[in-house]
């Protein structure tokens, strides 16, 4: 055989060459699970729709557990193989290991405040007797579980502060327990409460009031309707078997009722809602004068607030004839409107949140979705304002009635949360707690602009980039939107963000129609048959940072949870040559039958059913994420992202999706699901998951945008 001896030079050039063509190799992943399709066909409005995935609504069946299995080693065999994968993860357990401080509060003779020491699974709450006092552990929810799944879900001390009834809920589920605490000792008392869900706890004496639903039937706990809840009073002590139904409503199944109490104790308040927007007010007097509640204001097309009583009278934070809030006096035994007292009247600015503190009303507001302060004596009477140390989102404040001290935390997307302590006599504030993060945040820089949407509706947007941005649109860029439910998007400080930032990333958030930026009209002016503005909003944002030239379809990440997972959902399947990644998170994906699980039901406020009308039905079938993916469509690069505990948007909404998609797409875009265990719709997820989570999310939309990122 004749030798073939090549030159130094030769073969230096081909391993080059074969490096590079190693570099370009686009992972692919394994071949997607094959999910049966089942011939299930409903009828609505004479209108026949397939729905070939059903069965995978059925979280307890042996299928359905096997192909999430199938779906993971698939996501994760992908995601292991991305290079970078362990940096990103270096970087953010890195930049997260520093102390962080909540706000502290007063409860009977002590001071309370939540802190994590940085990597810790849950925030732990300490004790002081005094704020120069040194701080003693008073609560740990770390040790509640080896693996921090289980989580501080809610607390109410009594009125003197001796007693705590706190909450907890397991990996992740909206279900919670109530446990009871001596606050000298720190022993558990015998008390024990189950099946609580969307209540909170009201003390008033020896007891508190609370709501809860039935004990599920074995199975359903994670997708039965939520139905019948009920308001009853538990007095310490006894089991939770004898304890007092105060409300139930036989008549109407789907409705929510939530006790509470002032803090004097004087009144009982009952809030009653139909989904998420609206309520009737109920009240009665605790003196022993009244045997059944008094309708104050009747729902549902309004809210209506307590914030607590003056003397017989109930303030109350309402939208009845103001769209941007108002303040109101309500004597509850004369409750007619016309025998209103306007407290604090509509602004120009949305009302937020209102506090009393010393002897003054402290009105947190909202403008352009920044935090603005007024203080109002009890009359009214604006005072002065609260200067807050920027542009940015405040907390609520904490502090008392009669007592000059109070706190509050103010933050922005380039300023970590930080806690100022607050004199109201003197309207002055000073750092009580400041974070201290390794990362230089004066390499940065935010702007609010003002672009166009579809219908010529003027929509607002946070942009945060490096300074000295070149607007070559090359840019890679995270566009995240929720759109909904009247919550407003407000600048905030995120610790995973920062890695993107960093790593030259552009983040854009914008303030779409559905949110509560601009008070009532801005959210209805994406709700029902309004939907689709949201969207068109959040589209729109993408042509203006495309236009304008921050990035380009081919760079351009697109993100959203919950709500906002059902915006990524319908605005990739609409415009799925706008974006190259998308990330929906634990999303609304079929608006058809979203109604049917857990709390789904509360959302028709929202969003309609598709059992209202035919014409609502159209409408919802017109932007359901699932219904409109189409064949052979290049789809964004995906990744679903999910959790086997969600009970708030049950998983079997992105499992369809995901098969659907898997189904339906044509192109090398890798469309993924990545279905997390011990784990929910989100709240309480300890730090270790988060992390893995924005590891792999940060991971794939760095891979499939080209970006490597600096590590």
């Amino acid at each position: 055989m004749k030798r073939i001896i090549l030159p130094i030079a030769l073969i230096g050039f081909l391993f080059l060459m074969s490096c590079e063509q190693n570099k370009q190799m686009k992972i692919k992943p394994a071949p997607y699970p094959v999910a049966k399709k089942v011939d299930t066909i409903d009828v609505y409005f004479g209108h026949q729709v397939a729905d070939p995935y059903r069965w995978l609504e059925d979280d307890n069946s042996p299928e359905t557990e096997a192909w999430v299995n199938a779906e993971n080693e698939v996501t994760f065999g992908y995601l292991e193989q991305i290079p970078f994968r362990n940096k990103i993860k270096e970087r953010l357990e890195q930049i997260w290991d520093y102390p962080k401080y909540g706000v502290p509060f007063k409860e009977g003779n002590n001071f309370y405040f939540f802190k994590n020491d940085g990597m810790q699974n849950q925030y732990v709450i300490y004790k002081q007797t005094a704020l120069e006092a040194e701080p003693e552990v008073f609560l740990d929810p770390n040790t509640f579980s080896e693996d921090g799944t289980v989580a501080l879900s809610g607390l109410e001390f009594n009125h003197d502060g001796t007693l705590l009834a706190y909450s907890i809920s397991k990996s992740g589920s909206d279900w919670s327990e109530i446990y009871v605490m001596d606050v000298e000792t720190k022993n558990l008392l015998d008390d024990h409460l189950e099946w609580i869900k969307f209540s909170g706890t009201s003390w008033k004496g020896d007891g508190f009031y609370y709501s809860r639903y039935d004990e599920p039937k074995e199975g359903d706990e994670l997708k039965a309707s939520n139905e019948y809840h009920k308001v009853y009073y538990h007095k310490i002590g006894t089991a939770q078997s004898e304890d007092k139904l105060i409300y139930k409503n036989d008549e109407y199944p789907k409705r929510n009722y939530y006790a509470g109490t002032t803090d004097d104790e004087s009144f009982l308040f009952m809030s009653e809602s139909a989904g998420t927007s609206g309520n009737a007010l109920w009240v009665k007097k605790l003196d022993g004068s009244q045997d059944d509640f008094t309708l104050v204001a009747e729902g549902f097309e309004n809210e209506y607030n307590v914030i607590d009583n003056l003397g017989e009278q109930l303030l109350i934070m309402t939208n009845d004839g103001a769209p941007k809030w108002q303040l109101v006096l309500v004597d509850p035994m004369n409750p007619e409107k016309a025998n209103w007292k306007v407290i604090i009247p509509e602004k120009e600015e949305v009302l937020q949140s209102i506090s009393l503190v010393g002897d003054k009303i402290v009105a947190e507001y909202m403008k352009n979705a920044t935090s603005v302060a007024f203080i109002y004596d009890y009359e009214g009477n604006y005072v002065e304002d609260l200067q807050l140390p920027g542009i940015g989102s405040m907390s609520g404040i904490s502090g008392k009635k009669g007592e000059d001290l109070a706190f509050y935390s103010f933050t922005s997307f380039t300023f970590p949360s930080t806690v100022y302590k607050y004199s109201i006599a003197n309207n002055s504030s000073e750092v009580y707690t400041r974070s201290e993060i390794d990362f230089d945040i004066d390499n940065y820089e935010t702007q609010q602009v003002f672009y166009k949407s579809k219908d010529g509706t003027e929509v607002s947007m946070f942009i945060v980039h490096k300074k000295g941005l070149k607007m070559n649109g090359k840019n890679p860029t995270y566009l995240y939107g929720y759109g909904g439910f009247n919550i407003s998007l407000t600048p905030g400080f995120s610790i995973t963000r920062l890695v993107l930032l960093e790593n030259g990333f552009v983040f854009a958030m914008p303030n779409l129609r559905g949110g509560g930026e601009y008070g009532e009209e801005w959210h209805e002016g994406g709700t029902k048959t309004n939907k689709q503005n949201v969207f068109d909003d959040f589209i729109a944002a993408a042509d203006y940072l495309i236009e304008t030239g921050y990035t380009q379809p081919a760079k351009l990440a697109i993100a959203g949870g919950s709500n906002g997972g059902l915006l990524v959902g319908a605005c990739m399947t609409q415009r799925p040559d706008l974006f190259a990644v998308a990330l929906p998170a634990v999303g609304v994906m079929d608006m058809l039958r979203y109604h049917k699980f857990t709390i789904g039901w509360a959302w028709a406020s929202d969003y309609g059913t598709s059992e209202d009308s035919e014409e609502m039905f159209n409408y919802l079938y017109g932007y359901s994420p699932i219904h409109n993916i189409k064949e052979g469509v290049n789809y964004p690069a995906t990744l679903i992202t999910t959790a086997d505990h969600d009970d708030r948007v049950v998983p079997a909404h992105s499992f369809k999706f995901a098969a659907t998609l898997q189904e339906k797409h044509k192109g090398d875009n890798p469309v993924l699901i990545r279905i997390d265990v011990k784990a929910g719709h989100g709240g309480g997820k300890p730090t270790a998951k988060v992390i893995e989570e924005y590891t792999d999310e940060w991971s794939f939309m760095m891979y499939n945008l080209g970006v490597t990122p600096v590590y």
